[in-house]
């Protein structure tokens, strides 16, 4: 517990200082940048390990996926269930709030395109709240998860998901700031209004968006 509150106040502390500047502490325009990393980042080969100090371990046969509020036909996926869904590959760039970028990511897994096909959200379903087996939550907006590049991955560069990355399955949401893609996915619900998430209450950006350096509200 003492450590988990170590890292919330260092990495509040941090994004503070961070908002709305480039790496040399100078404001930039993000149309000015051609090419694909936001301002602010750098690029790292590794793929750094940036959580809340738990990593829970859950066994395929007990992993489920609960998906309920504003829609026609809530359900739950059990392991098994949710590898007879539509498999896709993609290839993404991932960008972390504390800097660092990792390019060409191969990811495989379900999209939520699909997820929100089955589901059949209500008219009045605008918001998605994610919450996760380390009781961690975030937040999107529907038209945000809706894009073809957000996806429910199990997998990274051809092997399973990590556990202290996520594993068995986390989100990815390629086009903003990675603490939106939620890991070890528990639950997703639909909703009519905003509900901020874990760090979104403790003074992060609420849209998160890389190429705005929206780091920090």
């Amino acid at each position: 517990m003492e450590f988990n509150e170590k890292l919330i106040a260092k990495k509040e502390e941090w994004a503070k200082y961070k908002r709305g500047l480039t790496e040399d502490g100078v404001m930039q325009d993000h149309r000015q940048r051609i090419d694909r990393l936001p301002p602010g980042q750098r690029v790292t080969k590794g793929w750094p390990v940036l959580d809340l100090g738990v990593h829970p371990t859950i066994p395929l046969e007990q992993w489920r996926l609960k998906v309920g509020g504003l829609v026609e036909a809530p359900f739950a996926w059990d392991w098994e269930t949710f590898m007879t869904q539509p498999q896709i590959q993609l290839v993404a760039d991932f960008h972390c709030v504390t800097t660092w970028s990792t390019f060409d990511n191969i990811w495989e897994g379900v999209s939520f395109h699909h997820l929100i096909q089955v589901a059949k959200p209500r008219p009045e379903a605008r918001f998605i709240y994610f919450t996760t087996y380390d009781n961690y939550s975030t937040n999107l907006p529907l038209e945000v998860c809706d894009e073809a590049d957000v996806l429910l991955t199990r997998t990274w560069k051809g092997q399973p998901l990590p556990r202290e990355h996520g594993g068995p399955v986390r989100v990815i949401v390629p086009k903003r700031y990675a603490w939106k893609g939620a890991k070890w996915v528990r639950e997703i619900l639909f909703l009519e209004h905003d509900r901020p998430g874990y760090w979104e209450v403790r003074g992060y950006s609420n849209t998160a968006l890389p190429w705005e350096e929206d780091r920090y509200a």
